[in-house]
């Protein structure tokens, strides 16, 4: 029986932690365009604050409120996009290490392969893991990729 943990092999091997600061700067982008977005509806909404709530004001009300829904729609579009892209990463280097986990498993003549994580105790003398990361290294260092681009959600309308 041998033991394997697919977390530590994202986390460890070179690919990785490439992937992982490539998702990471990712996700820096995609925050700074929301945030570039919010704040002048936030800078308008302050200045709103102070002023009495007429009709002549409303207008510019509903119409900050509907920017900052929409900012809101896209704010969650680009968390479900950076999900994609770190899914499509994780299954990109899971392709890549599936040969070098079936070459170790092989080599260390296993007759079955548990997830480490699922082991609550033992000896784990039979732990795959650092070969593997060692074997991934050695097969890919990187992996290049963007933000994956998602269809738009259409908004779900309001029940009156």
């Amino acid at each position: 029986m041998c033991l394997l943990s697919r977390e530590a092999i994202f986390g460890n091997a070179a690919v990785g932690k490439a992937a992982s600061a490539r998702l990471q700067e990712l996700t820096r982008t995609a925050q700074a365009e929301i945030e570039a977005q919010r704040k002048p509806i936030e800078t308008e909404a302050r200045a709103l604050e102070g002023q009495t709530d007429n009709a002549a004001n409303r207008p510019r009300r509903q119409a900050l409120a509907t920017r900052f829904q929409t900012l809101q729609g896209q704010a969650a579009q680009v968390g479900r996009e950076i999900e994609a892209t770190r899914a499509k990463a994780l299954e990109r280097i899971s392709t890549e290490a599936q040969p070098v986990i079936a070459q170790v498993y092989g080599q260390k003549k296993c007759g079955l392969l548990f997830d480490r994580s699922s082991a609550l105790g033992g000896n784990f003398a039979n732990d795959l893991t650092a070969d593997v990361v060692r074997g991934l290294d050695a097969r890919i260092q990187t992996i290049t990729f963007e933000r994956e681009r998602l269809p738009q959600q259409q908004p779900v309308p309001a029940v009156r």
